[in-house]
């Protein structure tokens, strides 16, 4: 095979500039979820459907992000990083505004299921580009510190898309997504040098991408990791899924408001993302992992007890889910962070399956909590514990004890 000519002339240099560009590209996910949020009652009227019909605009867009990023991680892998990074953002812009433009409900979730798979490479890369640039200690913070730029997307998009929505249709929304993949996508361009390493490189010459993907899904390891952090994952969007109706629906909340309720849990969890890459200077990632999803747990159970019994009303529902969702800010990171360090060589792949993992969990969660919604908060509780139990029992019995770090 010839030499590879993909290799850069210059990699990206570690600072406040690659952290806000890495920040605006993992957001791309939670900006095209938490912006249509507040639209989601609106596109059940206009497109003559039910709320259940209008959640699964959600469930396809997780299993897209899910299934994407299968693709570009072994991909970038081979040729590069830059390569599908400007083939995903430029899909996500057309299918952006190819869901502004959906007349059926049917058209606008298969057109979001094809935005998704684009959004996801923004995830799956700057993951891969966290590992190509930062040493491995460092890696485990610098997930947390992206946790604080791609948090404001849930505090700002639910806001905006409230917004948007008073003085326009919902289509407004999907329009105001296309132009922000056009500026990071601008950004990537001319801001954003090659940063897959040569070893990198060489190694994925030497197998296929399907065979790296097998190789990591072969790793316990990994596996173990991707199901406990996937577990945060599926309590985050069951959550995303079912608030908004719970929210407006159910407990009248005017929809312009609706942001500032949700914008709360995403302060809280930038918040525990950023105590949790302080405590990462002496605690290791697997040992938060752990802490974070006990405590997860119990809180769940909490929210359980609350929804079943309606004590303390509105107010006793919101207090455990803020703690909750505090304590994601712990899970999320620890879990992409202890996996990604395991199997340098392969950084792509590992990227790819654990967050296709992340996000198929997300879709059953999701899903789940859309067949189960009766308008109580009932079915997201039960969904949000039975799925931080599910990551207690796969850290404990399918990492067990914490594997040592990639040479």
């Amino acid at each position: 095979m010839s030499t590879d000519t993909s290799k850069p002339a210059r990699r990206p240099t570690p600072g406040v500039r690659l952290t806000l560009l890495l920040g605006s590209l993992t957001a791309f996910g939670p900006i095209a979820i938490d912006m249509y949020l507040p639209s989601m009652p609106a596109i059940a009227a206009d497109l003559n459907t039910d709320p259940a019909s209008a959640q699964q605009t959600m469930s396809v867009f997780l299993v897209g992000m899910a299934l994407g990023q299968l693709f570009y991680g072994p991909l970038s892998d081979r040729v590069g990083r830059r390569p599908p990074l400007m083939a995903g953002i430029a899909l996500f812009i057309v299918m952006s505004i190819g869901c502004a433009f959906a007349k059926t409900i049917g058209a606008l979730i298969v057109l979001r299921f094809l935005q998704a798979l684009g959004a996801c490479v923004g995830q799956v890369l700057a993951r891969a580009v966290v590992t190509d640039v930062y040493d491995r200690r460092e890696t485990p913070r610098m997930f947390s510190l992206l946790m604080l730029v791609m948090g404001l997307a849930p505090i700002l998009a639910p806001i905006g898309g409230g917004w948007v929505l008073a003085v326009a249709d919902w289509q407004a929304i999907f329009l105001v997504l296309a132009l922000f993949g056009v500026i990071v996508g601008g950004m990537v361009l001319f801001r954003l040098p090659e940063s897959r390493p040569e070893h990198v490189a060489e190694h994925a010459r030497t197998e296929s991408p399907f065979g790296g993907l097998l190789a990591v899904a072969r790793n316990r390891p990994v596996v173990g990791y991707a199901v406990a952090g996937g577990m945060g994952t599926a309590a985050m969007f069951t959550y995303i899924t079912c608030l908004p109706d719970l929210l407006i629906g159910h407990y009248r909340i005017p929809p312009e408001h609706f942001g500032w309720f949700f914008g709360a849990n995403a302060a809280g969890l930038i918040a525990g993302s950023q105590v949790n890459r302080h405590l990462l200077i002496r605690h290791s990632s697997h040992h938060l992992l752990k802490i974070s999803l006990g405590i997860g747990l119990a809180l769940a159970l909490l929210l359980l007890a609350s929804a079943l019994t309606g004590i303390g009303g509105l107010p006793g529902l919101l207090v455990p889910l803020f703690l909750l969702i505090t304590c994601m800010g712990f899970v999320l990171p620890n879990g992409g962070a202890s996996a990604m360090v395991i199997d340098l060589k392969r950084a792509g792949s590992t990227s790819a399956f654990t967050g296709s993992a992340s996000f198929a969990l997300g879709a059953v969660g999701s899903g789940l909590a859309g067949v189960l919604y009766d308008g109580s908060p009932v079915p997201m509780a039960v969904v949000m514990t039975g799925a931080l139990a599910i990551g207690v029992l796969a850290l404990k019995f399918v990492v067990g004890r914490p594997p040592p770090l990639a040479s």
